[in-house]
């Protein structure tokens, strides 16, 4: 992919970002590209997906094609603008107290759900005890580890009474896992009809075939302009390519930068997007077993070529990459042990653990989810097997990797794991003792717990990007996982697509301003 044509999703600067997400006070208008006057109004849009969503309730959904669907759906009280900017959403503004103690959240007024009902201060208290209460396993639930209590203080008020000041409050309430649901719904009835505030709602679903989205006239912002978003199932990416070469498919967010060279053509451009997201090699050391020694873990970072991985699953686009990729705390890639392939170190690694003589780590692999894989998985193979470690493969389909991978049900994982603006949402819930997945991570410690709780405390950008770099430093010195590289999304429309705006966390927001010309 040529860099000329590597579109950035904005003006991202560090500073910018540390500074939208400290916890203020924020009336803002959201911050969404114009709908020209001139663009046209309706016509049905059809979506070429690997997946079908595994899905359609957002307190649970980590699925990348399950968020797509739902960020279509739902509402979060904030919004991500097109630069990661945190704007108003279903609050229409927040009031912060001197103390940082008291949050106050003024909801928009006129606000509809699918169904017709209102929605309203009971909804967002009913969503929040909700997403924080232990038995719901909501994905997000440590996001809210600083919320002691929410009160609907009337019908368009709630206020949050926090434990300490949270910085990253404001940025975790933007992503879909924490939409805002109706307190008379239940999860079991919005995995059959979801039932959001969100500019789309459900119009069909045809499991394991499509999913089709219909515009809700309803929405409290602009009505969105496509009549119809059909999310069709195709089994791999290039056959997704046949559907659009042929008219049937419109738009496709591609992994493969191979595939997205193969897209391009007279009727089909593509916009390449660097992404948060990463590619790791997760490492479940809480399981027991070989990872429960840090000096495998060690062996194992030691033995792998980032780079060569990068080369090898995507041609090499994108970057060498440390834990956090959140543009004002970006880690250094290379402050790690062995920041570059060293097979001597990793054979001392393994002496350490009583292990010279080699091991065997057994993986799971996604298929069907990312494109790229399955091919990081084999690279991983073949160098680890030069370090006299045994990574063997597990390819499971995607539903299946992702239950799986919740129940923390693996030794090892072949992982592509969203990126977020602020690094306590992307791994408070990881890495730290009380995180609700921190099952799935592995690994944590009181220095990674202090660490955390000290960079939510703090509103001092400088400040917590110091901490943020001592808790990329813990993680990389403990290999808790082997983190890989960033890479970017390919985002491929027909020539009759206008007006959709990509962005740096992947998310599909702006199918709400996309028209067919």
């Amino acid at each position: 992919m040529s860099t000329a044509r590597r579109a950035s999703y904005g003006a991202m600067t560090a500073t910018g970002i540390a500074l939208a997400l400290v916890l203020t006070g924020c009336t803002t208008p959201t911050s969404t590209p114009d709908a020209t006057e001139t663009a046209a109004a309706g016509g049905d849009l059809v979506i070429g997906v690997t997946s079908d969503p595994d899905t359609l309730f957002p307190w649970k959904a980590t699925q990348f094609q399950a968020v797509n669907v739902l960020q279509n759906l739902y509402g979060t009280l904030t919004e991500f603008d097109a630069d990661l900017n945190v704007v108003p959403g279903l609050a229409e503004s927040w009031d912060v107290s001197e103390d940082g103690l008291t949050v106050t959240f003024t909801l928009r007024k006129g606000v509809t759900f699918a169904d017709g009902s209102t929605f309203g201060a009971e909804d967002v208290k009913f969503s929040l005890d909700a997403i924080a209460a232990e038995a719901t396993a909501a994905v997000a639930r440590s996001s809210l580890a600083s919320v002691a209590a929410v009160e609907a203080t009337d019908e368009h008020t709630v206020t949050l009474t926090l434990k300490a000041p949270d910085a990253a409050l404001p940025a975790n309430l933007a992503v879909i896992n924490m939409a805002m649901l109706s307190s008379d719904d239940t999860e079991e009835a919005l995995n059959t009809t979801p039932n959001g505030t969100g500019p789309f709602v459900l119009d069909a679903r045809k499991p394991s075939q499509s999913i089709t989205l219909a515009k809700n006239d309803e929405y409290w912002g602009d009505t969105a302009l496509l009549d119809t978003v059909e999310f069709r199932v195709i089994p791999d990416e290039s056959s997704i390519v046949s559907a659009m070469q042929s008219g049937n498919v419109q738009f496709a967010v591609f992994n493969d930068p191979l595939v997205a060279q193969t897209a391009e053509g007279a009727n089909v451009t593509v916009a390449t997007t660097p992404q948060l997201s990463y590619h790791a090699l997760q490492l479940n050391a809480a399981r027991g077993g070989a990872l429960a020694d840090v000096n495998v873990r060690l062996a194992m970072q030691c033995a792998i070529d980032r780079q060569e991985v990068l080369d090898t699953a995507a041609l090499g686009e994108g970057e060498v990459t440390g834990p956090i990729t959140s543009p004002a705390y970006k880690s250094d890639p290379d402050a790690r042990p062995c920041a570059t392939k060293d097979l001597d170190k990793a054979a001392e690694y393994l002496k350490k653990a009583g292990m010279a003589d080699g091991v065997t780590i057994n993986a799971i692999v996604s298929q069907g989810e990312y494109a790229t894989s399955v091919n990081e998985a084999q690279n991983l193979k073949a160098q680890l097997a030069d370090a006299k470690i045994n990574l063997e493969l597990e390819v499971l389909e995607s539903g299946a990797f992702v239950d799986r991978w919740i129940a923390a049900d693996f030794e090892a994982a072949v992982a592509l794991n969203g990126g977020r603006p602020d690094p306590d949402g992307m791994y408070g819930r990881y890495f730290t003792s009380t995180g609700n997945l921190n099952k799935v991570a592995g690994y944590s410690s009181p220095e990674l717990d202090a660490l955390f709780a000290q960079g939510r405390e703090s509103s001092d950008p400088a400040e917590r990007k110091k901490i943020y770099a001592e808790i990329s430093e813990n993680l990389e010195d403990n290999a808790a996982w082997i983190w890989l590289f960033t890479s970017y999304t390919y985002t491929a429309t027909a020539s009759t697509v206008d007006g959709y705006v990509p962005m740096a966390n992947g998310s599909l927001q702006f199918l709400r301003t996309t028209s067919i010309k």
